[in-house]
C-alpha cells in the first residue's frame, strides 16, 4: 500500500493493453484514489469506460490539446478527489502520419504538427494547468511515457522520435521550477517496445519487438513492470528523482551488440 491516502490522474487508459490501464489498477491495488481520463473519441473507441466501473473511480473526458478541457480536468479532480494530487500520468501519444502510412521523407507537416500538438506539446499544457490551479501536493510527482527513438533512429517511427525528444525536454524545463516551487518532481520513463493499439501501429513493429528483446539482457520489459516502476515513482521512495529520462528497457538503451544477436548473423 506504497500509496496509501495519495490522489492522482491517470490519462491515456484505452483498453487492457494499455500501460495507463496497469498503472490505474496497480495505483488503486496500492491504495491510492484515481480519476481516469481519455480524449472523448477515446472513450467512444476504447473500453475504458469498463475500467472506471472496475475501479470505481471518475472518468473525465478531456482534449489534451485543448487548454480548456486540462483546466477542467484539473479542478474537476480535485473537487472529486477532495483535494491536491499526488501524482499525474502522462500516458498519451499518436501520429497521424504513421496511420496514414506517410513516409518520413514526404511528411504532411499539418499531421505532424498535430502529432506534436498530441505527443508532446499536450504535457506542457497539461503541467501548466496544474501550475496555474496549483493543484499539486508538496513531494508530488508528474510522469510522462517516452521512448528511446528520442536518441536513436528507428525509421518507421517518424515524427515521433521529435515528438518524444520535445516531451522529454519539457519534462526537464517546467520540472525545474515544479521543483523550486514545493518539491515536485517530474520524470519520464523510456519504456520498451511494448504490444499496446499504438505501438502495434508502427510498421514493423512485430520484428523490432523481436529484435529488442534479443538485444536486451534481461528481455524486453513488460506493461505490467512498467507500471510497478510508474507507481515507484508516485511514491515516496523516488522523492529525490526529478528531471530524469529513467530507461526502462532491460538494459537495451546500453547495449552495443548481444550475443544473440552474433550468432543469429554467424
Amino acid at each position: 500500500m506504497i500509496l496509501k491516502g495519495k490522489r492522482g490522474i491517470i490519462s491515456g487508459a484505452l483498453n487492457d493493453q494499455s500501460i495507463a490501464w496497469k498503472v490505474a489498477e496497480l495505483c488503486k491495488a496500492e491504495g491510492a484514489e484515481i480519476v481516469l481520463t481519455n480524449a472523448p473519441i477515446s472513450l467512444r473507441l476504447g473500453t475504458v469506460n469498463e475500467l472506471s466501473k472496475k475501479l470505481d473511480c471518475q472518468l473525465i473526458p478531456a482534449d489534451a490539446t485543448k487548454v480548456e478541457d486540462l483546466d477542467n480536468l484539473v479542478n474537476k479532480s480535485m473537487e472529486i478527489l477532495g483535494g491536491k494530487l499526488d501524482f499525474v500520468l502522462h500516458s498519451i501519444g499518436m501520429s497521424v502520419n504513421i496511420r496514414k502510412s506517410k513516409p518520413y521523407t514526404d511528411i504532411n507537416y499539418d499531421w505532424m504538427q498535430q502529432s506534436f500538438d498530441i505527443s508532446a506539446i499536450s504535457f506542457h499544457k497539461m503541467m501548466q494547468s496544474l501550475w496555474k490551479a496549483d493543484a499539486m501536493n508538496e513531494w508530488g510527482s508528474i510522469l510522462a511515457l517516452s521512448y528511446i527513438g528520442a536518441q536513436r533512429v528507428f525509421p518507421h517511427y517518424h515524427e515521433m522520435s521529435e515528438a518524444k525528444s520535445l516531451l522529454e525536454s519539457f519534462a526537464r524545463s517546467f520540472g525545474y521550477h515544479f521543483g523550486v516551487r514545493n518539491h515536485v518532481r517530474v520524470n519520464t520513463i523510456s519504456q520498451s517496445p511494448t504490444p499496446t493499439t499504438a505501438g502495434s501501429g508502427i510498421k514493423g513493429f512485430e520484428e523490432f519487438l523481436n529484435y529488442a528483446e534479443k538485444m536486451s539482457p534481461i528481455g524486453n520489459a513488460p506493461a505490467e513492470d512498467c507500471a510497478k516502476y510508474c507507481v515507484s515513482l508516485f511514491s515516496d521512495y523516488t522523492r529525490y528523482v526529478t528531471l530524469q529520462n529513467l530507461y526502462h528497457d532491460g538494459g537495451f538503451s546500453n547495449m552495443g551488440m548481444s550475443g544473440m544477436m552474433m550468432e543469429i548473423g554467424d
